[in-house]
């Protein structure tokens, strides 16, 4: 038995396949599906066909070629009569036609049910995750010894202590940017001095959270998803529930409350640098004293504004960190696999944080906006 084999050749300028070995189900390349679209690429420059060398060919290698051929003969081809006779048994079976028109109309149907199904699993191991959580921590209530104080403190350095010069320099250069545009705009309607109110409430309550979620979902968020992976590739995590360890509550949780706490942090730090280098272009710029701006910002900007910022901050360092976990947890042992789900994890998270921030605005719109 030897396996199949496939050779190009080009004789007097005409590209020929010359097929060779025995074409059966068992000594095809693995795997097949893959075998057969490379097949068809290959039969879509109408090449000549040579299956002469062929020893032996089934039914699984008859059907390979004749799909490949588009279910017509090939208009140049050498074939033993035998393996002519099993071709045209396939070409005189029934077609269901009707069933293949079915599934290409629904291909989009298809791939929206997909979406939908892995959107449902992703849900209800995220809510099992969540539950799990909460054991752990009744769990951690009632043994404080067990409260695993060393991860907490590295991933709140790490996701914390770490992020804070990034988050600063996005910070200033986004109030700097926003303070020039919109400078340009009031100036207009002589309206200078309302750059203090468009600049603390947009950066305060919107645009700080914001955009703290997408540099920690893309920073912290990604480190979280592959270091669990890793584990999982390295098998580390079935080390650990070999020795009794948790996995929940050394990995998923102080990941999750470390993120939760460092994010109302990080998102007033963030929104204070907005707020300064908002403050350095419009005294550049339009001239506007820093003293003014000082005094007048917290009498435009109420303080229910920070509360939400921070508040949207908490819920965004709780979400992106379980997702983070989730989709760490759900890597197979293989690198594809981790280098895919660490991809997912980072857009799930940044989609779920705009997501919950336009819910928040929508419900919050009568809340710290002075009339």
């Amino acid at each position: 038995m030897s396996l199949a084999k496939l050779e190009t050749v080009n004789r007097a300028g005409v590209v020929q396949l010359v097929l060779s070995g025995d074409w059966t189900l068992a000594t095809m390349p693995q795997p097949v599906a893959t075998f057969g679209r490379d097949l068809r690429d290959l039969a879509g420059g109408n090449p000549a066909w040579d299956l002469r060398a062929i020893a032996r060919l089934d039914s699984a290698g008859g059907i390979l070629l004749w799909h490949a051929w588009g279910r017509r003969w090939p208009a140049s081809l050498a074939i033993s009569p035998r393996h002519r006779l099993l071709i045209e048994r396939l070409e005189a079976a029934p077609v269901d036609h009707e069933s293949v028109r079915s599934k290409e109309g629904l291909a989009g149907l298809l791939a929206i049910g997909r979406l939908v199904l892995a959107a449902a699993s992703n849900l209800v191991g995220i809510v099992a995750l969540i539950g799990q959580m909460i054991l752990d921590v009744a769990h951690l209530c009632r043994h404080p010894g067990d409260i695993p104080w060393r991860e907490f403190s590295a991933n709140l350095y790490k996701s914390g202590a770490q992020a804070l010069p990034v988050t600063a320099l996005i910070g200033f250069l986004i109030g700097v940017v926003l303070s020039y545009l919109s400078a340009l705009q009031l100036a207009t309607f002589g309206a200078d001095v309302f750059i203090v109110n468009l600049l603390g409430i947009s950066i305060v309550r919107e645009l700080g959270p914001v955009l703290v979620a997408v540099l920690v979902a893309g920073r912290s968020g990604s480190a979280m998803t592959a270091q669990i992976g890793v584990m999982r590739v390295t098998e580390e995590i079935d080390a650990l529930a070999t020795m009794g360890v948790s996995r929940s509550q050394r990995l998923v949780l102080p990941k999750v409350i470390a993120l939760a706490v460092a994010m109302p942090l990080l998102v007033v730090w963030c929104s204070a640098a907005g707020i300064i280098g908002g403050m350095v272009s419009a005294n550049l710029q339009m001239d506007l004293s820093y003293g003014f701006f000082i005094d007048t910002l917290p009498k435009v900007v109420p303080v229910s504004n920070l509360w939400i910022g921070m508040s949207k901050g908490l819920v965004f360092g709780f979400l992106i960190a379980l997702i983070a976990c989730h989709f760490g947890l759900r890597v197979k042992p293989n690198t594809e696999s981790l280098s895919s789900q660490t991809t997912t994890s980072v857009v799930t998270s940044i989609t779920v944080a705009i997501l919950v921030d336009a819910v928040a605005a929508i419900l919050t719109r009568n809340i710290g906006i002075p009339l």
